[in-house]
């Protein structure tokens, strides 16, 4: 497939970009955990059959471009890999509702000090 990126006259004549197509639904080698979340990951990148399609045409020659759209996908299953933290839920200190509230304080007598004075 002709690349569009840099090449001077190569471009219009050799095949240099490379697609890399894997299947992420019928791989053997990929856990379900990290199957699902590299089907979040990937996005628009994997289609309805489940068929990962990674498009590379950064360099000039074809082998280069073989190696990036691998070790991109290999990033891409690594970082599916990695077991995200759960979050633990926790309470506000003392102190960030204290600065909270006075800064909704100070924010109203800003607002007070724009209204027109009262004629008693």
């Amino acid at each position: 497939m002709r690349a569009s990126g840099p090449g001077g006259q190569n471009v219009n004549k050799v095949s240099t970009a490379v697609e890399l197509r894997f299947d992420v639904l019928r791989s053997a080698a990929l856990p379900d955990a990290v199957r699902s979340r590299l089907f979040k990951l990937a996005g628009r990148r994997i289609n309805s059959d489940g068929v990962l399609s990674l498009f590379a045409q950064r360099f000039r020659s074809q082998e280069r471009n073989r190696a990036d759209a691998l070790e991109r996908l290999q990033a891409l299953i690594r970082q599916a890999a990695e077991v995200p933290k759960p979050r633990r839920r926790s309470k506000p200190t003392r102190a960030s509702r204290k600065r909270r509230l006075d800064s909704k304080h100070q924010h109203g007598n800003k607002k007070r000090l724009r209204r027109s004075p009262m004629n008693d």
